[in-house]
């Protein structure tokens, strides 16, 4: 059976009791969770607090699937003391100086973490973004490639493959061998007006599945194809939304999602 979740980052700052409410009210049973500072839980209080989260969520039937983090021991140990099989993170070193040097730099320490993947047994998932970094799907491999896929994932994102410009299935074909999530969400660059020179300035907007330069029936479909039993992730990322719209449009998106998954 499918299993999906959701990306509870818009609501990091509610309550539990509220956070729960909320994941009901979507429609999820599981969900990849923000162990960030301004969260419910922050890493420095991962060991303490997470499994008491874990229990609250359990005992209304919700799982944490994921949480996004620092790939650091005392995430490692949280995860590994409540079941949570993967730390999510992703590249994105600052313009400042050469791109292969900070390439080379971060292969280091992907490899500094795989000890800990190995005692805990918990994957770290490198998620593709737009901007600097792994912004390609093949930005990506060329760090997770090198890699055993026991221990370090490929995290494929519809929204910035799409604001990349990739062709979907040419994409995917890429992760594959270390693809451990794909999260479903879309965007397109948008003219928000123009620079000093008279330059067009674009923006990435992030918008409803079927709005999006990403065909979401095509990603499904290769997927399927290649037999993808992962979980299927929904950021909940839209633009200008308020917290409301926002939750209307992730129900939205999730029953599609659903609907292509198994129709």
């Amino acid at each position: 059976m499918a299993q999906y979740s959701v990306f509870t980052k818009p609501w990091r700052q509610e309550s539990v009791p509220d956070l729960i409410r909320i994941i009901k009210e979507l429609g999820y049973n599981a969900i990849e969770f923000p162990l960030r500072d301004g969260a419910q839980v922050c890493p420095a209080e991962a060991e303490e607090k997470l499994p008491k989260l874990v229990g609250a969520l359990a005992d209304e039937g919700i799982r944490i699937d994921d949480v996004a983090s620092t790939p650091e021991e005392r995430v490692f140990a949280a995860c590994a003391a409540t079941g949570i099989g993967m730390i999510r993170v992703m590249f994105n070193p600052p313009e400042s100086q050469d791109y292969l040097a900070q390439e080379d730099a971060y292969l280091h320490e992907v490899d500094s973490w795989l000890p800990l993947c190995e005692k805990y047994h918990v994957k770290v998932g490198i998620q593709m973004h737009h901007g600097r970094g792994a912004m390609t799907t093949a930005d990506m491999m060329r760090i997770v490639g090198r890699f055993d896929p026991r221990c370090i994932g490929a995290i494929w994102d519809a929204a910035h493959s799409a604001l990349a410009g990739e062709n979907v299935e040419q994409a995917i074909d890429i992760c594959w061998s270390h693809l451990c999530l794909a999260n479903f969400k879309n965007a397109r660059y948008q003219m928000y007006g123009r620079d000093l020179n008279g330059c067009a300035v674009y923006k990435a907007y992030f918008c409803p599945g079927a709005d999006g330069n990403i065909s979401w029936p095509r990603a499904v479909e290769h997927l399927k194809k290649k037999g993808y039993t992962g979980t299927w992730c929904m950021p909940a990322e839209y633009t200008d939304l308020s917290p409301e719209e926002e939750k209307q449009y992730t129900i939205r998106d999730l029953k599609w999602l659903k609907s292509l998954v198994e129709g």
